[in-house]
């Protein structure tokens, strides 16, 4: 068949072995019918075939970001930012102008805000931030989305001022005066306030509860949040992404999806899935996880796999450790966390393998990524090996002893570059706050792990840092250097581009069908403006996607 489009002048890094070169491709009806010499493929050409000129830039199979929250990300387009604001002044220079400008809006709502935002060592309290807006409810979560501060006004309007019961791993911190000091730790403290936010909270309803609005969304409510996350999807594509693995999720967010594919509006593949919760009853995941994964198996909207959290994050110290933190995050022995009872995930990881599910964990302490990997040995043991591709999220501290079992169990390493000390987003000083000495070799250990024979996929974890590819590309090759006791984690090029392609279509199983420039395979292509092979590699992200294409379908052109 004459080809819809061809692309041209370009260098093909095809990640097929028997032809990993090449200069054009064809493609037809969202499939991969040519690859090839330009003269080979022009010679395919018709009368309505769109001609590409790759201007000698990098042409990949589409970027697949494997770890997202894109209804939370694509809402967050729209919020106030506070990535980079740090000291009171520069707080109300920030917050006050927004509340001016958002003067119907239920909750003043910022995102990106750092623990360090105070610039006082200290994290804020309500009382911080009242002096900033006092007559409003005024809210900030944190980056890793994993702690929220709230005011007194957001406090009362949430119902938490006085505390509260919350679930197993969250916390109403609570102050000397009885009530609560404005930090609200882990989902299930900081819920109640994200129900203010201009959504509703609907955006977040598949990290909180992994259930769907109650009552449910109005066919105006359905409308609106198909138009965000319509929004985040042309954000994505702008990025280079063709597919997306969402860490969040319910039958809503399913739904919408398949809803915006109907409409022609999808612009980049989805796999959702069922989110599991560490105070659930095993049942549901048979009750609601499996008809849940049935009823959608689409090519563009599917759910695929179970997302559990055995733990926080170790900037609040609610990360699961092998030992106490360090100084004031250690204080009373802690050592973080335990949102799953141990023998009760290991339960559920059981019953979703048994029912084909890959499983995804969140798991950044040592301890939790400890305990997660012994409960894929307990899933092997009581089911049987199978080609599962379990997941561990995140990874960010390990014991040196637990690497090589990552391998021996099949399990992969999803990992975020940007996330690190030494990732160019967030501060490379103060981890003395949160790690000890010796637990640094086993921190953010992406080349050790690639080394032990791991497999090893990358993504962003959006909106915790921006879903911009590039960036993230650059914190894999082009890590700052920290100096002794941390290690050099540089990653090369060509594993950075197969974590980010070839190998996140792997995990999804899809191999056959994507992550490759193949004849047969699936037509989701990212054309680069630059040729990425010759750009030093701090010098990387002065390229961008200048043309992506998902089913054959340009999603996106830089203008």
């Amino acid at each position: 068949m004459t080809p819809d489009i061809i692309i041209h002048n370009g260098k093909l890094m095809t990640f097929d072995t028997t032809q990993p070169d090449a200069q054009a491709m064809a493609m037809v009806d969202g499939t991969i019918t040519g690859v090839g010499s330009d003269a080979e493929i022009k010679a395919m050409a018709g009368i309505r075939t769109r001609m590409i000129d790759a201007k000698g830039g990098t042409v990949l199979p589409g970027f697949i970001d494997s770890h997202v929250h894109l209804f939370g990300g694509a809402f967050e387009l729209d919020c106030l930012n506070l990535y980079g604001i740090e000291g009171m002044e520069a707080m109300k220079a920030a917050i006050l102008p927004y509340a001016d400008a958002n003067p119907d809006a239920d909750l003043v709502y910022g995102v990106m805000a750092d623990y360090a935002i105070l610039g006082t060592g200290k994290t804020p309290t309500r009382h911080d931030l009242d002096r900033i807006l006092c007559d409003r409810p005024l809210a900030m979560i944190a980056p890793d989305h994993h702690t929220v501060w709230a005011n007194t006004k957001a406090l009362k309007a949430a119902g938490l001022f006085d505390g509260g019961k919350v679930e197993a791993g969250s916390e109403i911190v609570m102050g000397a005066d009885g009530k609560a000091s404005g930090e609200l730790l882990e989902p299930g403290a900081y819920g109640p306030v994200i129900t203010m936010t201009a959504l509703g909270g609907r955006e977040a309803l598949g990290l909180v509860t992994g259930r769907d609005p109650q009552p449910a969304a109005t066919s105006d409510q359905r409308a609106r949040d198909k138009d965000v996350i319509s929004r985040g999807l042309a954000h994505c594509a702008a990025q280079g992404i063709t597919g997306l693995h969402l860490m969040d999720g319910n039958r809503y967010q399913l739904e919408l999806l398949s809803e915006l594919e109907a409409e022609g509006r999808l612009k980049c593949r989805c796999m959702v899935p069922f989110h599991f919760k560490g105070k659930d009853d095993i049942a549901r995941i048979a009750a609601e996880g499996v008809p849940l994964r049935d009823d959608f198996q689409g090519n563009k909207v599917w759910c695929g796999h179970m997302k559990m959290f055995i733990d926080g994050v170790v900037e609040s110290g609610t990360a699961l450790m092998l030992q106490p933190y360090p100084g004031d995050l250690g204080a009373g022995g802690n050592i973080g966390d335990e949102v799953f009872e141990q023998s009760h995930f290991v339960a559920a990881a059981i019953e979703a393998d048994r029912h084909g599910f890959q499983i995804a964990v969140h798991a950044i302490g040592d301890a939790g990524v400890r305990r997660t990997i012994d409960a894929y040995q307990a899933v092997r043991d009581a089911n049987g090996p199978r080609d599962a591709r379990h997941r561990i999220e995140h990874l960010e501290v390990m014991h040196p002893d637990d690497i090589p079992r990552l391998a021996a169990l099949d399990i992969v390493a999803s990992i975020q570059p940007g996330h690190a000390p030494f990732g160019h987003v967030f501060p490379s000083t103060g981890t003395e706050e949160y790690l000890h000495d010796h637990q640094i070799p086993g921190a953010y250990a992406w080349q050790a792990i690639r080394a032990s024979g791991a497999k090893v996929i990358f993504s962003t974890d959006w909106p915790v840092t921006p879903v911009d590819v590039m960036p993230n590309i650059k914190s894999a090759i082009a890590p700052h250097h920290l100096g002794a006791p941390w290690t050099d984690q540089t990653q090369s090029l060509p594993d950075t581009l197969a974590s980010y392609t070839r190998d996140n279509a792997w995990v999804e199983f899809s191999e056959d069908r994507k992550g490759q420039l193949k004849v047969g395979m699936m037509a989701d292509v990212v054309i680069m403006s630059h040729d990425l092979t010759s750009l030093p590699p701090s010098d990387i992200t002065q390229a961008s996607a200048v043309t992506t294409i998902c089913d054959g379908q340009v999603t996106h052109q830089a203008s």
